[in-house]
Order: C-alpha cells, then structure tokens, then sequence
C-alpha cells in the first residue's frame, strides 16, 4: 500500500504528493490499518529513495572504502573554536594532528593562530606519538605555513620556516585544498623568535619514522 503511493507521487505534482501524515491517515482511515505514525514513518524514510532509485529517478549512492595502511598517513586542522573562560566566550585555536589508520589524535589548544603555535602543535603530537608518518600528512588548512596564494592557479608559496620545519622531521605534506580555492586568513599573527627555535630545541630532535 505505501509503497504504492510512493510510486504514484513520483508522476504527481509536487504540491499533490502525500506527505508522511496524509499516508498514515489513509491507511488508518481508508485500510483500517493498525499501525504507529512513527512506524509509517521510518518506513517511509527507508522506502522512499529506495522507490526512486528503482524508478530511476534518483542516483543511486555509491561509497569508495579508503584503506590506510598503519603509521603511512594522518591528518591535520588547525582551526579556531570558541570556548568559555572565566565566564566569558573567547576564541581559541585548536590544532590536532590524526592518524588515519587507527583515529588516534593529539590536540592541543592555543591562543593565536600563528606558526608558532602552528610549529609547537606539531613537536607535541610527533613527540606524544612516538614518530612521523611514512607517507603523507594532509592539511584542511595551511595558512600558518603559506606566505602567498598565486592568482587563479591558487598555487601556494610556503614560508621558508615552513619548509625548513617539515624538511627537519621529514614531513611529507599535502592539502585538502590543492585542487580547490583556499578560504583567506582569518587572523595573522605575531610570529617570534621562538618560531625558528622550533627546529632547533634539544626538546625538537628529529623524531624517528614509523616502521611497518
């Protein structure tokens, strides 16, 4: 029965289509139906796309599994999040670094966005993990580590901090937005010393690599 009016609303005008009160009514009304409105519907929600696909008048989905072998990748944000301190709402940034293949991740919280932080957020993950991944390290946002975005390519220029930085622990880095335009920089700031001491810190010794 439902199913049925489901396949007749897929010719019908939008306006004239049953919606999930109006089913439940009739088969309550005009079947004598024993049933719940919950149980109309969350059928209705599983049978409906399922009715356009068949009718193909709906794509049908599809999922591409992504493997990960152990300590070859992880992930990385560096976003801000707004918390609540000593009563009042303030704005912070959050850095966490993420392996792909087991979702173990290390946070830490800042209170600027610049390549200090950015650098020191690296050190204590790579330090709290044990190592650096063998293959990649995405980023969702590199800001802290692009001094230029070149015109329409999009193309980023990486501070010389930056690639002495990742050259150093041997971090193979990509981002999310390569193949797409890059939000602008929220917040720049101050950059200082200790930005280049990150590298060169008894407690920033190069970490060793992951082995399978």
């Amino acid at each position: 029965m439902i199913d049925g009016i489901l396949q007749a609303d897929l010719d019908a005008p939008r306006k004239q289509r049953h919606t999930v009160t109006r089913i439940f009514h009739r088969l309550v009304e005009e079947h004598g139906a024993n049933v719940s409105y919950p149980m109309v519907r969350r059928y209705v929600a599983d049978r409906k796309p399922q009715i356009a696909v068949e009718a193909g008048k709906a794509p049908i989905e599809a999922f591409v599994p992504q493997t990960h072998p152990p300590g070859t990748e992880a992930e990385v944000d560096f976003g801000d999040e707004a918390v609540r301190l000593a009563g009042e709402m303030v704005t912070c940034y959050l850095f966490s670094f993420r392996l792909s293949y087991s979702g173990k991740a290390v946070h830490r919280v800042f209170a600027s966005a610049g390549q200090e932080a950015f650098f020191e957020g690296h050190v204590h993950a790579l330090r709290t993990l044990g190592g650096v991944p063998r293959g990649r390290v995405r980023y969702d946002n590199l800001k802290a580590a692009v001094a230029q975005v070149l015109g329409l390519s999009r193309a980023r220029v990486e501070t010389d901090r930056w690639i002495a930085f990742r050259s150093h622990f041997g971090i193979e880095a990509s981002t999310a937005a390569q193949a797409a335009t890059a939000p602008t920089r929220k917040a720049v700031s101050r950059v200082r010393s200790a930005t280049s001491a990150a590298t060169t810190s008894p407690r920033c010794q190069r970490s060793p690599r992951w082995r399978s």
